[in-house]
């Protein structure tokens, strides 16, 4: 089975299972604990950890807080913020094609009495710089846009995105999830961001472990905001809960390699997508119509609509030589919300499916498709 559902998960590189077995069995020190030396040897994996990812990021080690996963550091954020800011304003911008781990929050905090602006994508998921600057209020206090679209792989211009928020003074998160270890992030660089989410588990590395990068001052401060749990002085207090050292010691090394791999794993994930389409190309002609852009996009992820053709009943077919799926694995269950605010209707929705591709798949397994 040919498996190209790499934006849903992906597996783990056998050098990142073997450095976090090692915190599974002997290194089992808990590395809050001080002075022994299984404590010790706890604190310095996770100080490795954490340099290995602020260099993926190009940030400062110390503005890279571990969390669970992604849905959590965007959960941090959005009620984090929100309750801290409420005096400065309760108007928060993001888009209409978030991960549910956005959409979801902002639903819950207009119940809260927070009001949430939704912009409008174009045909492939993109914000429109321009529509942004046109909802900016005296009183927005947030803007959460992703850095790439996991359904549709398009990338939103978050140099201009952040830019505007710096004129304005306002917060910018992006959920990098999907764009980390596929293109350079350049934190230092865009100091418009002021918070960053990413997982493990989307760039070979373990589930369970996540981040949020916050973005300090001269002074190394980080940006203050509520936190979501309460209980401990992990994380400098802004999450706690005992370090899942082996899960940590994971993501690292799987940081580490992405950055050692970036501009090859790149390579690879572009010549993977342009034989996929090469081949669908020659088999269906004009039966097909791509969702994903060619351009401005994360390599390796394509979403294409089989015309006439059901994706559940088509994805049952295709299950035992091709794993892929109909879009987010968080809603699987309904139509994509993110298809249709690029303007399709169910029709078209409901016949799309989305590839996925590992820069350690090998060229010659997209052959499959030929036997389609």
């Amino acid at each position: 089975m040919l498996y190209l559902d790499n934006s849903a998960t992906t597996p783990i590189l056998p050098e990142v299972k073997d450095k976090m077995l090692t915190y599974l069995s002997n290194e089992y020190g808990n590395p809050s604990g001080k002075y022994y030396q299984l404590a010790v040897n706890a604190d310095q994996a996770i100080k490795e950890s954490r340099t290995h990812l602020s260099k993926l990021l190009n940030s400062k080690e110390q503005e890279i807080i571990f969390t669970s996963g992604a849905t959590e550091s965007n959960n941090m954020v959005l009620k984090g913020v929100a309750d801290y800011y409420t005096h400065k304003g309760k108007h928060i911008i993001t888009s209409k094609a978030e991960h549910s781990a956005i959409m979801d929050v902002c639903e819950h905090l207009e119940t809260k009495g927070y009001e949430v602006t939704y912009l409008d994508v174009d045909q492939y998921g993109r914000v429109n710089p321009d529509d942004l600057k046109e909802v900016m209020r005296e009183d927005t206090i947030l803007v959460s846009i992703m850095w790439g679209n996991n359904e549709l792989g398009s990338l939103n211009d978050i140099e201009a995105i952040s830019s505007i928020c710096k004129e304005h003074n306002v917060f910018f998160h992006t959920d990098a999830t999907q764009a980390l270890g596929k293109v350079e992030i350049n934190w230092d660089e865009l100091d418009g961001i002021s918070f960053l989410s990413c997982s493990a588990h989307k760039m070979h590395g373990p589930k369970g472990v996540g981040a949020l990068a916050i973005r300090s001052d001269q002074y190394g401060k980080l940006i203050p905001f509520t936190p979501l749990f309460h209980g401990g002085g992990q994380e400098d207090g802004i999450r706690s809960g005992t370090y899942s050292v082996h899960n940590i010691v994971g993501f690292g090394e799987a940081a580490r390699i992405a950055k050692k791999n970036l501009d090859k794993n790149r390579k690879q994930l572009n010549k993977l997508e342009l034989r996929l389409r090469e081949i669908l190309n020659e088999k269906f002609h004009d039966n097909i119509a791509y969702n994903s852009d060619t351009k401005d996009k994360l390599p390796g992820v394509v979403n294409v609509q089989f015309i006439g053709l059901n994706n559940e009943v088509l994805l049952k077919k295709l299950a035992p030589i091709i794993a892929a799926s109909t879009g987010s694995a968080c809603s699987s269950a309904k139509p994509s919300h993110v298809l249709q605010a690029t303007g399709l209707d169910l029709k078209a929705v409901r016949e799309s499916i989305r590839f996925s591709f590992s820069p350690y798949s090998e060229l010659s397994e997209v052959e499959i498709f030929n036997e389609l």
